[in-house]
């Protein structure tokens, strides 16, 4: 072997990155903060609960029926969409205490794509909702509540893709407003309630004013809300097409608004 040949560098070949693969590393990497911290999962399983437990015999004393007469089979699946708003709408809030300490910021230096950022922590924010689901749709199945396997799990695919897009708003949300944390807050706290209660999560809209249901119809979550129920029933019908529409639309809308924030945004 020649001078030449034993002192020429060696080249590695470059590693082949893909969208897939940079969302899987992002979302381990969050994840591992709840595998390091199991009791934070366990305990986000109280407020469902409650309202499961205590907002569940209200409902079913208004309208006359047993717990198990429908009443689960109806409110349960508005608690499941529930808790996914309350977990992907609270995504910037991370961001915003990464961004404190610097760490977005080694994170951004890294080859990792920009929108692979953004879906690899909104799925790391539903990873424990989908388990939260599993569990309080096994703790209802004692109380009459009816379990269909597949179209839950439809049901919880429609909510993952519903909730990246919720995800990204939140990413974008706090990008804007890195320079003051309150207003992040504000900002979530006055879109979030109105949206659920407009939604029919907790009751229904039927009963409620005109103007209540025709803003109803302009906000995306009600068709969330309808196709999870027709889907917690065991059925399939127009409404879980206008649920997948409107979980498409979102997530659409939130990944191109979230990616353009993070490149406008100077980091």
């Amino acid at each position: 072997m020649s001078t030449l040949e034993m002192t020429r560098p060696t080249v590695t070949a470059p590693v082949r990155r893909s969208f897939v693969t940079d969302t899987a590393h992002v979302w381990w990497r969050e994840t591992l903060t709840i595998v390091r911290d199991p009791f934070s999962l366990v305990f986000s399983l109280i407020q469902p609960l409650v309202f499961l437990g205590l907002f569940g015999p209200l409902l079913a004393g208004t309208t006359g029926q047993g717990l198990g007469d429908g009443t689960l089979q109806w409110f349960l699946p508005g608690v499941v969409v529930m808790i996914t708003m309350f977990g992907t709408s609270m995504t910037g809030s991370n961001l915003l205490f990464e961004l404190m300490t610097g760490s977005f910021e080694r994170t951004l230096a890294t080859p990792l794509s920009r929108a692979s950022t953004l879906v690899g922590r909104a799925l790391k924010e539903l990873t424990p909702l989908v388990v939260q689901a599993l569990l309080i749709v096994l703790i209802a199945w004692p109380f009459g509540f009816r379990i269909h396997p597949l179209h839950i799990a439809l049901g919880l695919v429609i909510l993952g893709v519903f909730g990246v897009g919720i995800g990204a708003f939140s990413y974008a949300l706090a990008l804007a407003t890195r320079a003051s944390e309150w207003v992040f807050w504000a900002v979530q706290q006055t879109l979030l309630f109105p949206l659920l209660i407009l939604s029919g999560m907790m009751l229904p809209l039927e009963t409620g004013p005109r103007w209540m249901q025709i803003a109803a119809a302009f906000n995306p979550l009600t068709y969330i809300v309808d196709a999870e129920r027709q889907l917690f029933a065991g059925e399939f019908g127009t409404d879980v097409l206008l649920g997948i529409a409107a979980a498409v639309i979102t997530c659409g809308l939130g990944l191109a608004l979230g990616v353009r924030t993070v490149q406008r945004s100077g980091l």
